[in-house]
């Protein structure tokens, strides 16, 4: 007796429309164009991941650049500074300070120079 993949197939191909829920025109009721259309949106939902860490990254340092100047030193010499003290926190900590604890960031650029 051959088994029938009826219900598997309707169970994975409800999943994937519901992916697709939302896209515009064919590409959101014609199985081949959802196919393709949920493919390549989650390839970009994959890549803008990555994307946005780095973003964050660069907000970070923005923030911690322009706290810094402030006091009257560099960001470069900034981090060379604490990593010469071997104090090991990292940007999003950093600028964190930076925005909300500005004796502790005080400290820190202090540290920083003397380093």
């Amino acid at each position: 007796m051959r088994t029938k993949s009826a219900v598997y197939t309707r169970q994975k191909k409800k999943k994937i429309f519901r992916l697709a829920k939302g896209y515009y025109s064919t590409k959101k009721n014609r199985w081949r164009m959802v196919i393709q259309q949920v493919e390549r949106s989650l390839n970009y939902a994959y890549t803008g991941r990555k994307d946005n860490k780095a973003n964050f990254r660069t907000l970070w340092i923005v923030r911690l650049n322009a706290a810094v100047r402030e006091e009257g030193i560099s960001y470069n010499k900034f981090i060379s500074g604490l990593k010469k003290a071997n104090i090991t926190i990292d940007r999003k900590m950093l600028a964190e300070i930076a925005v909300n604890d500005s004796v502790v960031f005080k400290q820190l650029i202090e540290i920083a120079k003397t380093a």
